[in-house]
């Protein structure tokens, strides 16, 4: 309904529906030639159409009120802080947060002990365990140790060497030391679309990171070229100390995308980018 509905607003020829004129009083006066009228129909004319100035107004603010505040409602992150002064941001909106800048072994380190801090650790977490360096066994248990807590890298170093097998190294292409032969680029690489807090306390938090990977062997006589797949990485972190550490995780594929109808790069321009483009630090 518009407002041009409401008692003759902004259409002169249903100005007489409303018997008050707007509250004033009208005293009709005789014909004039070309104002039926006469002066009190300017009158008139004039307080409704200020009237439907300040409607517009009100309409407006109200419009701009419900969409800063869209997504609101009974647990969301767009509600009032406990004053009720100031909305929040909406739950998928960046805070604002500087990555860290310390890292320990290439991995970034020393996350704040809050929510943000938990999930920035998630996020470069899963960028380091989806790496190519998980598939050297050196390179490996040092990521192992130094993310996890030392019960849970003590129980995961042996079954992690057996899933890197030699076998299943051959069957990526690569040799006893994960490296990819020569003229071949071999691609292992997590990339976080975002994160998400599915549980906190103080003692320790749990965290999901919806992710998509690459991995495969980029070589013109590569039989395992490089596919994307869409997962969620979960993460039980504790504070220890110092920073988080991961006491376990769990994978589970999707949510995907409908694919789009993009040309599937050549081997050399898979090679290329993935020497060109770098990583990042994440922060949430």
């Amino acid at each position: 309904m518009s407002l041009g509905d409401e008692h003759g607003f902004g259409d002169s020829a249903r100005a007489d529906d409303d018997p008050y004129g707007g509250g004033q009083t009208r005293t009709r006066l005789p014909d004039r030639a070309g104002d039926p009228y006469g002066g009190a129909r300017r009158g008139a004319r004039s307080s409704s159409r200020g009237l439907v100035t300040v409607v517009a107004v009100v309409v407006l603010l109200i419009a701009a009120i419900a969409f800063a505040n869209r997504g609101g409602g009974k647990g969301g992150s767009d509600a009032a802080d406990g004053d009720g002064a100031k909305p929040r941001s909406a739950s998928t909106a960046a805070t604002g947060k500087r990555p860290v800048t310390t890292k320990t072994g290439g991995i970034p380190s020393g996350f704040a002990h809050d929510q943000q801090g938990a999930q920035s650790a998630a996020a470069n977490y899963a960028v380091a365990l989806g790496s190519t360096d998980m598939f050297n066994k050196t390179s490996r248990h040092t990521i192992v140790d130094f993310l996890y807590t030392s019960e849970a890298a003590a129980k995961l170093q042996g079954p992690m060497d057996q899933a890197y097998s030699t076998g299943f190294l051959s069957k990526m292409g690569l040799d006893a030391d994960g490296k990819a032969p020569s003229g071949s680029t071999f691609v292992s690489r997590v990339t976080p679309m975002g994160t998400t807090v599915q549980r906190y306390d103080k003692s320790g938090t749990q965290i999901a990171v919806w992710y998509v990977g690459l991995i495969g062997m980029s070589g013109q006589r590569s039989t395992d070229p490089i596919t994307a797949s869409w997962k969620t990485w979960t993460f039980d972190l504790q504070w220890a100390g110092s920073d988080w550490k991961i006491v376990a995780d769990t994978q589970k594929n999707g949510p995907a995308p409908v694919p789009g109808d993009d040309r599937a790069a050549t081997s050399d321009e898979i090679s290329k980018a993935i020497e060109e483009y770098g990583g990042f630090t994440y922060a949430r």
